[in-house]
């Protein structure tokens, strides 16, 4: 029976959607991470009789005709950009994107990767760093004599230096934007990488029109929302009992036709 099959690709379909629940829960704390969302869509259909031909010949119009789907798929996994709230950490070297923006980072082989994570150190070359120890991009490096640094909305970081009344410029830093976000490739780690869908990056300066602006002493929280992650477990569960008995119910009908040729 072909109940089996659709139902079964059902199950699948569920067991997949909670798969990207579960690391959207997963990932309820880690930093400017982005919720994603499965998104499905029907198999071909088996046409038992088309619509808009003729009635055996004669003039008459089938105005209806019979399809039966044959189940459904995972068609995406959309990543939901919306921006997440900011947390006020109270260290100068965390950094977060108000807006519009990826920060670029030099990963593995030199290869510019993007992050919205702005949880930055400096390294033993006084370099900010991500906390897996890539360099930020522009390479922004902090004296160490420096008393206090700061860094403006438009990117712009300065420090004071022991002994100097005026601020010392350090380097400016720039922001990426993509035509299409959601097609960047996750890597892990908080870094992404540019892909054809994506689109070529736009480098900026921040607060430019297109652009978000830099906060000092913040970083983005993951924008995954607890209420709408249970609600969808839930949902989903639902769906994958409900597949899961019309695999019982036709299991029944086939023991029913068994005992009946008997």
């Amino acid at each position: 029976m072909r109940a089996l099959a659709i139902a079964a690709t059902g199950m699948s379909a569920q067991q997949q959607n909670i798969e990207v629940i579960s690391n959207n829960i997963a990932n309820i704390n880690t930093t400017a991470f982005k919720r994603s969302r499965a998104e499905f869509t029907d198999l071909l259909y088996q046409a038992e009789r088309l619509q808009g031909v003729s009635n055996r010949g004669r003039d008459a119009i089938v105005p209806q005709g019979s399809q039966t789907g044959l189940g459904v798929r995972l068609a995406a996994i959309r990543s939901l950009e919306m921006q997440g709230p900011l947390s006020q950490t109270g260290n100068s070297y965390d950094l977060a994107i108000n807006g519009s923006g990826w920060f670029q980072i030099t990963g593995p082989n030199n290869e510019i990767l993007y992050s919205r994570s702005g949880s930055y150190s400096t390294n033993a070359n006084s370099q900010l760093v991500t906390v897996d120890g890539y360099l930020l991009s522009p390479t922004i490096t902090i004296p160490n004599n420096a008393v206090s640094v700061s860094v403006s909305q438009s990117g712009l970081v300065t420090a004071v230096i022991a002994g100097q009344t005026a601020p010392q410029q350090l380097g400016q830093l720039t922001t990426a934007t993509f035509p299409n976000d959601a097609g960047l490739e996750a890597l892990g780690g908080n870094l992404f990488r540019e892909t054809a869908a994506s689109g070529t990056p736009v480098v900026g300066v921040p607060g430019d029109i297109g652009y978000g602006v830099i906060a000092q002493g913040y970083v983005e929280s993951s924008n995954v929302d607890p209420v709408k992650e249970l609600v969808s477990m839930i949902s989903a569960q639902r769906a994958f009992e409900l597949n899961s008995k019309v695999i019982q119910t036709v299991d029944d009908m086939a023991g029913t036709i068994t005992k009946g040729i008997r």
